[in-house]
């Protein structure tokens, strides 16, 4: 199986710009590579901050965007989104019955879990017990099948420390809640870098988003930095024993060196 995860678009309204960047560019340009090399996937996930002020307009853009794509979308709300007008713009997107955007796809490779880690008018994510409540009810109803979580919030420290300073909320609650459980494999969002390893003895891994990013700044607590280093998308496949997540800086225009190509030493 094929899967497309795409993480932190930051859209504002189409034409405007973020950061001296055109968010809505980088995606149309993102969603066009996505269609040449990778229109065979299953499914494409975005994890969270699909919009940087949670206006209407950059919703309407992404769902137009996102309409282009032959494959099912699964796209969750994250610290910078509104539910209301993601809701308006995106009526597809399933509810859990409780008002919170998350939700189950199951398939034969495993149950597709996707979390809502927002709480509205905070960077940093929330986990509630309501939510709390339907997650455990979803792994119970998962038993020994694979499971994979998809969030925009890390329950865990990243060593970034303006980003540790609003990950998720209670991740020792959390934690809890998947001791036990066969979970394959953790895509989160929220910090704008590849940074990948386990937790709790799952793996787990993100990207550069799409829109501006974090730079390695392993000392600053605030504000968070930004950079223009270059935006990501990731190409992940799933067998029964293994997942594989390449990351693809789509708009990388590096010479590529022909076979037979060669440098010659100096003796």
């Amino acid at each position: 199986m094929k899967l497309i995860h795409i993480t932190d678009l930051h859209l504002v309204e189409p034409g405007r710009s973020l950061y001296q960047l055109d968010p809505y560019q980088r995606l149309a340009m993102c969603i066009d590579d996505v269609l040449a090399h990778h229109a065979d996937a299953a499914m494409c996930v975005i994890t969270g901050d699909l919009a940087d002020r949670g206006e209407l307009a950059a919703y309407r853009g992404l769902s137009t965007q996102l309409a282009r794509l032959p494959m099912p979308v699964h796209a969750i709300p994250g610290n910078h989104d509104r539910r209301e007008p993601m809701r308006q713009a995106m009526p597809e997107v399933p509810d859990d019955g409780h008002g919170f955007m998350q939700w189950v796809d199951r398939r034969p490779e495993g149950d597709f879990i996707f979390l809502d880690t927002l709480h509205e008018g905070i960077h940093g994510g929330r986990y509630c017990e309501v939510r709390a409540a339907w997650l455990a009810a979803r792994l119970q109803e998962a038993a020994d099948r694979p499971v994979f979580l998809f969030m925009h919030h890390p329950p865990f420290a990243v060593g970034i420390p303006s980003l540790d300073l609003m990950s998720l909320a209670e991740p020792e609650r959390f934690a809890t809640l998947l001791r036990g459980r066969n979970i394959r494999h953790l895509f989160y969002g929220h910090v704008h870098r590849p940074v990948c390893g386990s937790w709790r003895g799952i793996p787990v891994s993100t990207m550069r988003g799409l829109a501006h990013q974090v730079p390695l700044d392993l000392v600053s607590l605030a504000p968070v930095p930004k950079s223009h280093e270059p935006p990501a998308y990731a190409v992940v496949f799933i067998e029964d024993e293994q997942v594989t997540v390449h990351f693809h800086d789509f708009l990388d225009r590096t010479v590529l060196v022909k076979l037979g190509d060669h440098v010659g030493y100096a003796r």
